[in-house]
Protein backbone atom coordinates (compact mmCIF):
# COMPACT_ATOMS: atom_id res chain seq x y z
CA UNK A 1 0.00 0.00 0.00
CA UNK A 2 1.53 3.37 -0.71
CA UNK A 3 2.15 6.51 1.16
CA UNK A 4 -0.81 8.13 0.09
CA UNK A 5 -3.03 4.96 0.71
CA UNK A 6 -2.58 4.91 3.92
CA UNK A 7 -2.84 8.37 4.79
CA UNK A 8 -6.29 8.80 3.02
CA UNK A 9 -7.34 5.07 4.98
CA UNK A 10 -6.24 6.54 8.21
CA UNK A 11 -8.21 9.47 7.44
CA UNK A 12 -11.05 7.77 7.04
CA UNK A 13 -11.56 6.12 9.64
CA UNK A 14 -13.89 6.23 12.21
CA UNK A 15 -11.67 7.14 15.47
CA UNK A 16 -9.50 9.94 13.32
CA UNK A 17 -12.52 11.52 12.92
CA UNK A 18 -14.03 11.45 16.39
CA UNK A 19 -10.11 12.84 17.47
CA UNK A 20 -10.15 15.20 14.68
CA UNK A 21 -13.50 16.30 16.15
CA UNK A 22 -12.58 16.57 20.07
CA UNK A 23 -9.15 18.86 19.03
CA UNK A 24 -11.10 21.06 16.68
CA UNK A 25 -13.83 21.87 19.83
CA UNK A 26 -11.22 22.10 22.33
CA UNK A 27 -8.87 24.90 20.36
CA UNK A 28 -12.50 26.53 19.76
CA UNK A 29 -12.99 26.53 22.91
CA UNK A 30 -9.29 27.86 23.60
CA UNK A 31 -9.88 30.58 21.47
CA UNK A 32 -13.14 31.56 22.90
CA UNK A 33 -11.77 31.91 26.30
CA UNK A 34 -8.73 33.57 25.05
CA UNK A 35 -10.76 35.97 23.08
CA UNK A 36 -13.50 36.94 26.47
CA UNK A 37 -10.58 36.98 28.90
CA UNK A 38 -8.70 39.84 26.68
CA UNK A 39 -12.36 41.85 26.10
CA UNK A 40 -12.64 41.15 29.66
CA UNK A 41 -9.40 42.76 30.60
CA UNK A 42 -9.98 45.62 28.27
CA UNK A 43 -13.48 46.50 28.98
CA UNK A 44 -13.89 45.01 32.70
CA UNK A 45 -17.27 45.20 34.67
CA UNK A 46 -17.69 44.89 38.16
CA UNK A 47 -20.62 44.60 40.55
CA UNK A 48 -21.28 45.45 44.18
CA UNK A 49 -23.51 43.60 45.74
CA UNK A 50 -22.94 44.42 49.30
CA UNK A 51 -25.03 46.13 51.53
CA UNK A 52 -23.59 49.60 52.09
CA UNK A 53 -22.05 49.59 48.75
CA UNK A 54 -18.08 49.61 50.45
CA UNK A 55 -16.61 48.57 46.81
CA UNK A 56 -18.20 51.52 45.18
CA UNK A 57 -15.70 54.60 44.77
CA UNK A 58 -17.50 58.28 45.08
CA UNK A 59 -18.43 60.22 41.37
CA UNK A 60 -15.62 62.78 43.55
CA UNK A 61 -13.27 60.07 43.68
CA UNK A 62 -13.55 58.88 39.92
CA UNK A 63 -12.94 62.43 38.54
CA UNK A 64 -9.90 63.33 40.75
CA UNK A 65 -8.28 59.52 39.61
CA UNK A 66 -8.92 60.24 36.32
CA UNK A 67 -7.44 63.85 36.48
CA UNK A 68 -4.40 62.40 37.20
CA UNK A 69 -1.30 63.69 34.94
CA UNK A 70 1.17 62.22 37.27
CA UNK A 71 2.65 59.34 39.24
CA UNK A 72 1.30 59.22 42.85
CA UNK A 73 2.76 56.89 44.95
CA UNK A 74 1.15 55.33 48.40
CA UNK A 75 3.32 54.26 51.09
CA UNK A 76 0.56 52.46 53.79
CA UNK A 77 2.15 52.21 57.32
CA UNK A 78 0.44 49.27 59.19
CA UNK A 79 0.98 46.38 60.37
CA UNK A 80 0.61 43.20 57.85
CA UNK A 81 -3.09 41.64 57.53
CA UNK A 82 -4.41 44.04 60.34
CA UNK A 83 -7.94 45.60 59.77
CA UNK A 84 -6.85 49.01 59.20
CA UNK A 85 -4.00 47.18 56.36
CA UNK A 86 -7.33 45.20 54.76
CA UNK A 87 -9.50 48.35 54.56
CA UNK A 88 -6.58 50.26 52.74
CA UNK A 89 -6.06 47.52 50.42
CA UNK A 90 -9.52 47.11 49.66
CA UNK A 91 -9.78 51.13 48.74
CA UNK A 92 -6.32 51.27 46.87
CA UNK A 93 -7.15 48.12 44.69
CA UNK A 94 -9.95 50.19 43.59
CA UNK A 95 -8.14 53.40 42.77
CA UNK A 96 -5.21 51.18 40.42
CA UNK A 97 -7.86 49.95 39.05
CA UNK A 98 -9.24 53.75 38.17
CA UNK A 99 -5.64 54.76 37.19
CA UNK A 100 -2.32 52.76 36.76
CA UNK A 101 -0.87 56.25 37.91
CA UNK A 102 -1.20 55.34 41.40
CA UNK A 103 1.54 53.09 42.80
CA UNK A 104 0.95 51.48 46.50
CA UNK A 105 3.52 50.23 48.62
CA UNK A 106 2.93 48.48 52.11
CA UNK A 107 4.89 48.64 55.00
CA UNK A 108 4.88 47.25 58.62
CA UNK A 109 6.75 49.82 61.01
CA UNK A 110 7.85 46.95 63.06
CA UNK A 111 9.32 45.60 61.04
CA UNK A 112 10.88 48.42 59.12
CA UNK A 113 11.87 50.88 61.99
CA UNK A 114 14.04 52.43 60.00
CA UNK A 115 11.86 53.22 56.82
CA UNK A 116 8.85 54.36 59.84
CA UNK A 117 11.40 57.18 61.08
CA UNK A 118 12.70 58.16 57.46
CA UNK A 119 9.23 59.33 57.27
CA UNK A 120 8.62 60.38 60.96
CA UNK A 121 5.89 57.61 61.68
CA UNK A 122 4.63 57.82 65.38
CA UNK A 123 1.62 55.55 64.82
CA UNK A 124 0.51 52.99 62.72
CA UNK A 125 -2.27 53.39 60.08
CA UNK A 126 -1.30 55.73 58.69
CA UNK A 127 -1.28 56.34 54.21
CA UNK A 128 1.36 58.67 53.40
CA UNK A 129 0.59 59.89 49.74
CA UNK A 130 3.35 61.36 47.45
CA UNK A 131 3.60 62.78 44.08
CA UNK A 132 7.04 64.68 43.18
CA UNK A 133 7.83 67.19 45.94
CA UNK A 134 4.68 66.94 47.64
CA UNK A 135 3.39 64.64 50.68
CA UNK A 136 0.25 64.67 52.10
CA UNK A 137 -1.15 62.10 54.59
CA UNK A 138 -4.26 59.76 55.22
CA UNK A 139 -4.97 59.18 58.69
CA UNK A 140 -7.68 56.87 58.27
CA UNK A 141 -8.71 54.08 56.09
CA UNK A 142 -11.76 56.34 54.56
CA UNK A 143 -12.39 57.47 51.05
CA UNK A 144 -12.10 60.95 51.91
CA UNK A 145 -8.99 61.30 53.57
CA UNK A 146 -7.12 59.49 50.91
CA UNK A 147 -8.84 61.00 48.18
CA UNK A 148 -8.13 64.49 50.13
CA UNK A 149 -4.32 63.77 50.34
CA UNK A 150 -4.41 62.56 46.64
CA UNK A 151 -5.34 66.16 46.08
CA UNK A 152 -3.36 67.94 47.81
CA UNK A 153 0.18 66.29 46.27
CA UNK A 154 -1.40 66.49 42.70
CA UNK A 155 -1.19 70.32 42.92
CA UNK A 156 1.33 72.84 42.67
CA UNK A 157 -0.07 75.68 44.74
CA UNK A 158 0.46 74.90 48.36
CA UNK A 159 -2.41 76.52 50.67
CA UNK A 160 -1.86 78.52 53.70
CA UNK A 161 -2.80 78.31 56.84
CA UNK A 162 -2.08 81.58 59.60
CA UNK A 163 -2.48 81.32 63.01
CA UNK A 164 -2.98 84.61 65.21
CA UNK A 165 -0.48 85.28 67.71
CA UNK A 166 0.14 88.77 70.04
CA UNK A 167 -2.69 87.90 72.26
CA UNK A 168 -1.00 85.12 74.20
CA UNK A 169 -2.14 82.19 72.14
CA UNK A 170 -0.66 79.22 71.80
CA UNK A 171 3.08 79.64 70.01
CA UNK A 172 3.19 77.04 66.64
CA UNK A 173 6.91 76.28 67.83
CA UNK A 174 6.06 75.84 71.28
CA UNK A 175 7.89 72.53 71.79
CA UNK A 176 6.16 72.35 75.12
CA UNK A 177 2.87 70.44 76.32
CA UNK A 178 0.74 73.18 75.81
CA UNK A 179 2.63 74.25 72.17
CA UNK A 180 1.22 73.88 68.72
CA UNK A 181 4.46 72.38 67.46
CA UNK A 182 2.68 68.74 66.63
CA UNK A 183 -0.39 70.18 64.80
CA UNK A 184 2.09 72.75 63.02
CA UNK A 185 4.01 69.01 61.84
CA UNK A 186 0.55 67.51 61.40
CA UNK A 187 -0.50 70.61 58.60
CA UNK A 188 2.82 70.85 56.80
CA UNK A 189 2.30 66.81 56.56
CA UNK A 190 -0.91 67.37 54.72
CA UNK A 191 0.80 69.55 52.62
CA UNK A 192 -0.32 72.90 54.11
CA UNK A 193 2.65 76.05 54.24
CA UNK A 194 1.50 76.83 58.21
CA UNK A 195 2.31 80.59 59.19
CA UNK A 196 2.31 82.77 62.08
CA UNK A 197 0.19 85.79 61.70
CA UNK A 198 0.06 89.22 64.13
CA UNK A 199 -2.39 91.66 62.59
CA UNK A 200 -1.18 94.08 65.28
CA UNK A 201 1.28 94.89 62.19
CA UNK A 202 -0.72 93.99 59.49
CA UNK A 203 -3.36 96.12 57.98
CA UNK A 204 -5.77 93.22 57.15
CA UNK A 205 -5.53 88.97 56.74
CA UNK A 206 -3.40 88.76 53.75
CA UNK A 207 -4.62 87.07 50.84
CA UNK A 208 -4.13 84.20 49.87
CA UNK A 209 -4.88 82.58 53.52
CA UNK A 210 -7.10 79.68 52.83
CA UNK A 211 -7.72 79.76 56.74
CA UNK A 212 -7.14 81.41 59.51
CA UNK A 213 -6.67 79.97 63.35
CA UNK A 214 -7.32 81.79 66.55
CA UNK A 215 -5.81 79.45 69.00
CA UNK A 216 -6.96 80.30 72.75
CA UNK A 217 -5.79 83.97 73.02
CA UNK A 218 -5.78 85.15 76.82
CA UNK A 219 -5.85 88.51 75.96
CA UNK A 220 -8.02 91.11 74.25
CA UNK A 221 -7.96 91.60 71.08
CA UNK A 222 -8.15 95.37 69.75
CA UNK A 223 -11.55 96.43 68.04
CA UNK A 224 -9.22 97.03 65.00
CA UNK A 225 -8.11 93.65 64.77
CA UNK A 226 -11.53 92.24 65.11
CA UNK A 227 -12.55 94.29 62.26
CA UNK A 228 -10.17 92.66 60.01
CA UNK A 229 -11.36 89.51 60.73
CA UNK A 230 -14.78 90.30 60.28
CA UNK A 231 -13.51 92.07 57.12
CA UNK A 232 -11.60 88.58 56.23
CA UNK A 233 -14.88 86.52 57.13
CA UNK A 234 -17.14 89.31 54.93
CA UNK A 235 -14.85 88.21 51.90
CA UNK A 236 -15.27 84.64 51.76
CA UNK A 237 -12.54 84.11 54.48
CA UNK A 238 -12.35 81.05 56.41
CA UNK A 239 -11.83 81.05 60.33
CA UNK A 240 -11.07 78.37 63.60
CA UNK A 241 -12.00 80.41 66.43
CA UNK A 242 -10.49 78.18 69.87
CA UNK A 243 -11.63 80.27 73.20
CA UNK A 244 -10.96 78.57 76.63
CA UNK A 245 -12.83 78.53 79.68
CA UNK A 246 -12.18 82.24 81.73
CA UNK A 247 -11.18 84.29 79.55
CA UNK A 248 -12.59 86.78 77.41
CA UNK A 249 -10.05 87.51 73.93
CA UNK A 250 -13.02 90.28 73.12
CA UNK A 251 -14.69 87.84 70.54
CA UNK A 252 -18.60 87.68 72.17
CA UNK A 253 -19.58 91.07 69.93
CA UNK A 254 -18.12 88.67 66.75
CA UNK A 255 -20.03 85.55 67.84
CA UNK A 256 -22.96 87.31 68.76
CA UNK A 257 -23.12 88.35 64.74
CA UNK A 258 -23.75 84.94 64.51
CA UNK A 259 -25.96 83.86 66.99
CA UNK A 260 -23.21 82.05 69.52
CA UNK A 261 -22.37 83.23 73.23
CA UNK A 262 -19.38 81.78 74.95
CA UNK A 263 -20.77 80.15 77.81
CA UNK A 264 -19.91 80.91 81.73
CA UNK A 265 -17.88 78.29 83.78
CA UNK A 266 -16.27 74.81 83.05
CA UNK A 267 -18.24 72.06 81.46
CA UNK A 268 -18.68 68.96 83.60
CA UNK A 269 -19.91 65.51 82.44
CA UNK A 270 -20.62 61.97 83.98
CA UNK A 271 -21.20 60.09 80.97
CA UNK A 272 -19.16 61.26 78.15
CA UNK A 273 -15.80 61.68 79.88
CA UNK A 274 -12.27 60.06 80.40
CA UNK A 275 -12.45 58.55 83.82
CA UNK A 276 -8.94 58.50 84.12
CA UNK A 277 -8.61 61.94 83.85
CA UNK A 278 -11.63 63.36 85.25
CA UNK A 279 -15.18 64.48 84.56
CA UNK A 280 -14.06 67.62 82.73
CA UNK A 281 -12.05 65.68 80.59
CA UNK A 282 -14.83 65.54 77.58
CA UNK A 283 -15.09 62.93 75.20
CA UNK A 284 -16.40 63.19 71.96
CA UNK A 285 -17.47 60.26 70.67
CA UNK A 286 -17.89 59.09 67.08
CA UNK A 287 -21.25 59.54 64.95
CA UNK A 288 -21.84 63.14 64.23
CA UNK A 289 -23.44 63.65 61.16
CA UNK A 290 -21.66 66.20 59.75
CA UNK A 291 -18.95 66.35 57.10
CA UNK A 292 -16.16 67.59 59.63
CA UNK A 293 -17.04 64.33 62.16
CA UNK A 294 -18.64 61.71 60.01
CA UNK A 295 -15.37 59.72 58.61
CA UNK A 296 -14.01 60.36 62.50
CA UNK A 297 -13.73 56.96 63.89
CA UNK A 298 -11.68 57.68 67.35
CA UNK A 299 -12.47 59.55 70.32
CA UNK A 300 -12.01 62.95 70.52
CA UNK A 301 -10.54 64.45 74.04
CA UNK A 302 -11.73 67.80 74.81
CA UNK A 303 -10.04 68.67 78.13
CA UNK A 304 -11.72 71.62 80.30
CA UNK A 305 -14.08 73.28 77.72
CA UNK A 306 -16.83 76.12 78.12
CA UNK A 307 -20.50 75.71 76.71
CA UNK A 308 -21.32 77.58 73.19
CA UNK A 309 -24.84 79.02 73.76
CA UNK A 310 -26.61 78.91 70.39
CA UNK A 311 -29.67 81.64 69.77
CA UNK A 312 -32.06 80.23 67.27
CA UNK A 313 -34.23 82.94 66.87
CA UNK A 314 -33.01 86.75 65.97
CA UNK A 315 -31.50 88.05 63.16
CA UNK A 316 -28.12 86.10 63.10
CA UNK A 317 -30.54 82.71 63.31
CA UNK A 318 -31.90 84.25 59.84
CA UNK A 319 -28.63 84.55 57.75
CA UNK A 320 -26.26 81.98 59.87
CA UNK A 321 -26.70 78.47 60.03
CA UNK A 322 -24.93 76.85 62.62
CA UNK A 323 -24.64 72.95 62.81
CA UNK A 324 -23.14 71.58 66.38
CA UNK A 325 -20.39 69.45 65.66
CA UNK A 326 -19.84 68.04 69.87
CA UNK A 327 -22.07 68.21 72.61
CA UNK A 328 -22.56 66.86 76.01
CA UNK A 329 -24.91 63.98 77.51
CA UNK A 330 -27.64 64.39 79.99
CA UNK A 331 -25.67 64.04 82.59
CA UNK A 332 -23.59 67.51 82.21
CA UNK A 333 -23.61 70.57 83.64
CA UNK A 334 -21.84 74.13 82.81
CA UNK A 335 -19.83 74.08 86.84
CA UNK A 336 -20.30 78.40 87.60
CA UNK A 337 -17.97 77.83 90.50
CA UNK A 338 -14.30 77.73 89.05
CA UNK A 339 -13.04 77.51 92.78
CA UNK A 340 -15.28 74.38 92.94
CA UNK A 341 -13.68 73.32 89.69
CA UNK A 342 -10.60 73.78 90.66
CA UNK A 343 -10.74 71.72 94.07
CA UNK A 344 -12.22 68.85 92.16
CA UNK A 345 -15.19 69.49 94.10
CA UNK A 346 -17.71 69.61 91.48
CA UNK A 347 -21.66 69.33 92.60
CA UNK A 348 -24.64 70.52 90.32
CA UNK A 349 -26.23 73.53 91.69
CA UNK A 350 -29.86 74.19 89.95
CA UNK A 351 -29.35 77.96 90.69
CA UNK A 352 -26.40 78.14 89.18
CA UNK A 353 -25.31 75.82 86.51
CA UNK A 354 -26.64 75.64 82.99
CA UNK A 355 -28.13 71.80 82.36
CA UNK A 356 -26.69 69.71 79.38
CA UNK A 357 -26.47 68.77 77.16
CA UNK A 358 -25.08 71.80 75.78
CA UNK A 359 -22.82 72.14 72.43
CA UNK A 360 -18.78 73.14 72.54
CA UNK A 361 -18.19 72.87 69.01
CA UNK A 362 -20.08 74.36 65.99
CA UNK A 363 -19.85 75.30 62.35
CA UNK A 364 -20.82 78.03 60.97
CA UNK A 365 -22.20 78.79 57.25
CA UNK A 366 -24.02 81.32 56.10
CA UNK A 367 -27.72 80.54 54.41
CA UNK A 368 -27.63 82.67 51.58
CA UNK A 369 -25.57 81.33 48.75
CA UNK A 370 -22.31 83.83 47.61
CA UNK A 371 -22.29 85.39 44.43
CA UNK A 372 -21.17 83.79 41.59
CA UNK A 373 -17.29 83.49 41.27
CA UNK A 374 -17.28 84.59 44.99
CA UNK A 375 -16.38 82.07 48.21
CA UNK A 376 -17.97 81.08 50.56
CA UNK A 377 -17.30 82.20 54.11
CA UNK A 378 -17.42 79.32 57.42
CA UNK A 379 -16.16 79.39 60.61
CA UNK A 380 -15.68 76.69 63.65
CA UNK A 381 -15.94 77.71 66.86
CA UNK A 382 -14.55 75.33 69.56
CA UNK A 383 -15.09 76.08 73.06
CA UNK A 384 -11.46 74.64 74.24
CA UNK A 385 -7.77 74.95 72.46
CA UNK A 386 -6.18 72.37 74.50
CA UNK A 387 -7.25 69.86 72.43
CA UNK A 388 -4.88 70.64 69.86
CA UNK A 389 -1.66 71.18 72.19
CA UNK A 390 1.25 68.73 71.96
CA UNK A 391 0.25 66.93 75.32
CA UNK A 392 -3.46 65.89 74.07
CA UNK A 393 -2.94 65.51 69.71
CA UNK A 394 -1.43 63.05 69.33
CA UNK A 395 -4.98 60.96 70.48
CA UNK A 396 -5.64 59.87 66.90
CA UNK A 397 -9.16 61.35 67.29
CA UNK A 398 -7.51 64.42 68.03
CA UNK A 399 -5.42 64.49 64.76
CA UNK A 400 -8.12 63.82 62.92
CA UNK A 401 -10.71 66.36 64.11
CA UNK A 402 -8.20 69.20 63.93
CA UNK A 403 -7.14 67.78 59.87
CA UNK A 404 -10.95 67.21 59.00
CA UNK A 405 -12.13 70.66 60.14
CA UNK A 406 -8.99 72.43 58.47
CA UNK A 407 -9.87 70.56 55.21
CA UNK A 408 -13.56 71.41 55.85
CA UNK A 409 -12.90 74.84 56.17
CA UNK A 410 -9.95 75.21 53.49
CA UNK A 411 -12.45 74.13 50.40
CA UNK A 412 -12.14 70.62 50.60
CA UNK A 413 -15.21 70.13 51.69
CA UNK A 414 -16.60 68.39 48.59
CA UNK A 415 -13.90 65.54 49.08
CA UNK A 416 -14.48 65.10 52.87
CA UNK A 417 -18.03 64.85 52.02
CA UNK A 418 -17.78 61.41 50.97
CA UNK A 419 -19.99 58.97 52.73
CA UNK A 420 -17.89 56.37 54.52
CA UNK A 421 -18.87 53.16 53.60
CA UNK A 422 -19.19 51.19 56.83
CA UNK A 423 -18.26 51.97 60.00
CA UNK A 424 -14.99 51.86 61.09
CA UNK A 425 -13.29 49.84 64.16
CA UNK A 426 -14.42 52.09 67.39
CA UNK A 427 -12.59 50.80 70.62
CA UNK A 428 -14.43 50.71 74.14
CA UNK A 429 -13.37 53.64 76.38
CA UNK A 430 -15.56 53.60 79.14
CA UNK A 431 -17.07 57.04 81.21
CA UNK A 432 -16.71 57.05 84.95
CA UNK A 433 -20.09 55.28 85.75
CA UNK A 434 -19.70 52.00 83.19
CA UNK A 435 -15.62 52.10 84.71
CA UNK A 436 -17.32 51.73 88.12
CA UNK A 437 -19.56 48.81 87.47
CA UNK A 438 -16.61 47.17 85.68
CA UNK A 439 -14.81 47.63 88.80
CA UNK A 440 -17.36 45.80 90.54
CA UNK A 441 -18.30 43.01 88.55
CA UNK A 442 -14.59 42.24 87.54
CA UNK A 443 -12.82 43.33 91.14
CA UNK A 444 -15.65 41.97 93.24
CA UNK A 445 -18.42 40.17 91.75
CA UNK A 446 -16.96 37.95 89.72
CA UNK A 447 -14.35 36.63 92.12
CA UNK A 448 -16.64 36.46 94.91
CA UNK A 449 -19.03 34.22 92.92
CA UNK A 450 -16.15 31.89 91.50
CA UNK A 451 -15.37 31.73 95.56
CA UNK A 452 -18.38 30.82 97.01
CA UNK A 453 -18.53 28.11 94.17
CA UNK A 454 -15.62 26.64 94.86
CA UNK A 455 -16.68 26.60 98.72
CA UNK A 456 -19.83 24.69 97.71
CA UNK A 457 -17.91 22.37 95.81
CA UNK A 458 -15.67 21.37 98.55
CA UNK A 459 -18.45 21.30 101.11
CA UNK A 460 -20.37 19.16 99.00
CA UNK A 461 -17.31 16.55 97.86
CA UNK A 462 -16.50 16.84 102.02
CA UNK A 463 -19.65 15.18 102.77
CA UNK A 464 -18.99 12.06 99.91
Amino acid sequence: MSVTDAVKAFSTRRATRLGANSVLIVLLVAGILVIVNFLAARHSTRWDFSETQRFTLAPQTYQVLRGLTRDVTVTVFSQDRSPAQTQFRELLDEYQRVNDKLKVQYVDPDRNPALAKQYGITRRDIAVVESQTESARATVPAESDLTSAIVRVSKDVKKTVRILEGHGERGINDQDRGGLSVAKDALTKQGYEVESLSLLTRAEVPSGTAVLIIPGPQRALTDDEVKRIEAYIASGGHVMILIDPDTDPHLAPLLASWGITPGEGLLVDLQDSVAQIGAMALLLRPGYDHDITRDISSYVIFPLSRALIVKEDGEAAKQWSVAPLARTSARSWAETSLKNAKSGVIRFDEKEDARGPLPFAVAITPKKAPEAGKPRPAIVVVGNSQFVTNAYLNFPGNTDFLLHAIGWLAEDRDLIAITPKENAFRPFIPNPTQERVLLYVQVLLLPATIFFWGLSIWRRRRRL
